[in-house]
């Protein structure tokens, strides 16, 4: 052998599908569904803060009692609605807006006396929500 010539290499007899199944059938982009499902703090990250109203949310998780059902039915009628996670850890998310201020009061009436209830202004905990922007809210009950 020469040395100037390179070493034989076998030439395989079938040439390997260049595609990662079962990844090739995916969108690229996100669907309507995925991105309403977005956490808002991610959702912000990612896409910047959309120009939304101010709004008021109470999570709360799930609780033993006759108005369970009352309050989760209350939640699904608020602006927004939102189940996170599941099983014993799942957590109800209901925000409203400025005209709900009395569906907000009411929902807040039966789910407000848990510690586990949290109250977030434009989706973020703040400091004495339930002793100050709450009752704030009341005075926008006619």
């Amino acid at each position: 052998m020469p040395d100037n010539e390179p070493p034989s290499v076998p030439v395989p007899d079938y040439r390997p599908v260049e595609r990662f199944w079962p990844y090739v059938d995916l969108p690229e982009a996100p669907t309507d569904e995925e991105l309403a499902a977005l956490d808002p703090e991610l959702a912000e990250a990612l896409f910047g803060r959309p120009p939304l109203p101010f709004s008021v949310s109470l999570e709360f998780p799930v609780f033993d009692g006759d108005d369970y059902a009352r309050a989760v039915g209350m939640a699904r009628a608020s602006a927004e609605y939102r189940e996170i996670g599941s099983g014993a850890s799942m957590r109800h998310r209901a925000r409203f807006y400025p005209p709900d201020a009395a569906r907000l009061r009411d929902l807040f009436a039966i789910v407000g006396r848990h510690d586990s209830c949290e109250v977030l202004v434009d989706d973020r905990p703040v400091p004495y929500a339930r002793e100050l922007w709450l009752p704030l809210l009341w005075f926008l009950i006619p």
